[in-house]
């Protein structure tokens, strides 16, 4: 399983958001802060507001915020919101599953489980779970002010 970078970007920007839930940010102020394209992080923060996740506030001061309290962001719905599916191989896909045995194969249904049993446990963690330890939320602060954080 490998989770596409869209969804790694906005699962960082989320944890961005929660240490200061209440602080709108600029999309210019993650980008530089992670080191990652501006551009992508556009469609990222495009994404989890349409999903509900974050909101855009224009205008002066403006830039985005949590649009919910951070342990009610849970991880699963995140990854679910972000990643374009979840065709593990290419019988999940039926409009392009050209796999001649793939209406006696038995390698499927594991696979489904597999992919049940990961986002179930994304479901048990939230945002919150992600920054809620005081050290880690200092040292991810530090990390995410310092001139090496930009220049990755």
């Amino acid at each position: 399983m490998h989770l596409t970078l869209h969804t790694d970007y906005a699962l960082r920007m989320l944890m961005f958001l929660a240490l200061e839930p209440g602080s709108p940010r600029t999309i210019e102020d993650i980008a530089t802060r992670y080191g990652i394209s501006r551009n992508h992080l556009m469609k990222v923060a495009q994404t989890l507001v349409q999903a509900g996740f974050v909101e855009s506030l224009r205008g002066r001061g403006g830039g985005l915020r949590l649009a919910r309290e951070p342990a009610t962001l849970k991880l699963g719905d995140i990854v679910r919101a972000t990643e374009d599916g979840f065709a593990l191989v290419e019988c999940f896909d039926g409009t392009r599953n050209t796999c001649i045995v793939s209406a006696a194969c038995g390698l499927r249904n594991p696979l489904q489980e597999a992919l049940s049993a990961f986002l179930s446990v994304l479901d048990r963690y939230t945002i919150a779970d992600l920054v809620k330890n005081p050290a880690t939320a200092r040292r991810m602060h530090r990390l995410l002010s310092s001139e090496a954080g930009a220049t990755h």
